[in-house]
């Protein structure tokens, strides 16, 4: 993955944070960052231990909330109430 390299370390602190959360889908990751799916997949498994990235793709996997596409109507948003207080969110200083 070339993205990687030019990612800095906060940058993918953020990214790994915003995967694990559970309201935050895929799409908002690939907006901020430029990351697809599969490059957050990659850069999952690159830089957790691999007893946390099979945890984590157990928890993501066909979750509806990661997935703008399958979420129901009920969900308007992906910003957590509690994420206009993470200084390197551009979404949130909307």
């Amino acid at each position: 993955m070339k993205k990687k390299s030019i990612l800095k370390e906060v940058q993918i602190d953020r990214i790994i944070e915003m995967a694990w959360e559970d309201r935050t889908p895929f799409d908002a990751i690939a907006t901020q960052f430029d990351l697809k799916e599969q490059e957050v997949i990659t850069l999952m498994r690159k830089n957790l231990k691999p007893s946390s990235f099979k945890l984590w793709r157990a928890r993501v996997q066909g979750r509806k909330t990661k997935h703008l596409n399958k979420r129901g109507e009920e969900v308007q948003t992906f910003k957590c109430s509690r994420q206009r207080n993470i200084s390197n969110n551009k979404i949130s200083k909307r």
